[in-house]
């Protein structure tokens, strides 16, 4: 009996002391810019990585939308997630999103693509089109080339196809015109509807997509899941999985980061 119990308390022992025994479970939601099945390809195992080195489990989770997205985000439903520059700089603001990482070194660019055998070369070209986006709000992909189109007396009809890659295989299939869109989803298509497709337009750069919680989570758990992401490219198996996502690394980022975003006025509709 003395052996029973004890093998029961160094068994009881071992799991109150165990490494990361009373880690916490959140979501973390990431814009749908692509399917949800390719984005949980690219993310879910950085979140495994960065649980293996936080002891915080991040499960992967997005929206059917970018509307849908927004909402939740609006609801406060996720517990962290990524972010475009826009969404930032409003629900940093209400429910309380905290920016705790970007890309670093980054600047995130609008582009405007067209078929490749189009005989388009300036955005004034496109006057009286109908054009693909993905979302009213997305800010790189929408937002920038709807205002520089508009502050160069440009008016186009858009279409909003939900996610990045439906804006990029309209536009290579030429059910539309053009398209707009971000280097890193563009980049991360196949190549053979890359092929299909040539950029006609850049914006400027801004401060990229935003890596944030919500202030509901404890402080220590949110500095735990910032180290984990910023020491992804410390290691061969981070470089990796951020290689994937089109990332060299995430440096630690606050809210003023993105004060240049908000300095375009952009309202919220």
């Amino acid at each position: 009996m003395k052996t029973i119990k004890k093998i029961m308390l160094v068994t009881l022992l071992v799991f109150i002391t165990a490494p990361y025994a009373t880690a916490q479970t959140y979501n973390f939601a990431v814009v749908p810019q692509q399917s949800a099945q390719q984005l949980a390809q690219l993310w879910q195992p950085v979140f495994d990585e960065i649980h293996a080195q936080s002891g915080i489990e991040l499960v992967f989770t997005t929206a059917p939308s970018i509307p849908d997205f927004e909402q939740r985000l609006n609801d406060g439903e996720y517990d962290f997630a990524y972010m475009n520059p826009y969404h930032y700089t409003v629900y940093s603001q209400q429910p309380g999103y905290r920016a705790f990482a970007k890309s670093a070194g980054n600047l995130i660019q609008g582009i405007v693509v067209v078929h490749k055998d189009s005989h388009y070369q300036s955005l004034e070209d496109l006057q009286g089109i109908e054009m693909a986006f993905p979302a009213p709000k997305a800010f790189a992909a929408t937002l920038l080339p709807l205002s520089h189109l508009r502050n160069d007396g440009v008016e186009v009809e858009p279409f909003y196809v939900r996610t990045h890659d439906s804006v990029y295989l309209n536009v290579a299939q030429k059910l539309f015109a053009a398209g707009g869109g971000i280097y890193r989803t563009y980049n991360n298509m196949a190549e053979e509807v890359r092929d299909e497709l040539r950029v006609l337009w850049e914006s400027p750069g801004y401060t990229p997509h935003a890596l944030a919680h919500h202030n509901r989570i404890e402080n220590d758990h949110a500095s735990k899941v910032q180290q984990a992401f910023i020491d992804l490219a410390i290691s061969d198996t981070g470089q990796q999985l951020l290689a994937k996502l089109g990332i060299d690394q995430f440096e630690a980022a606050e809210d003023a980061n993105w004060d240049d975003v908000r300095a375009l006025g952009i309202k919220d509709n």
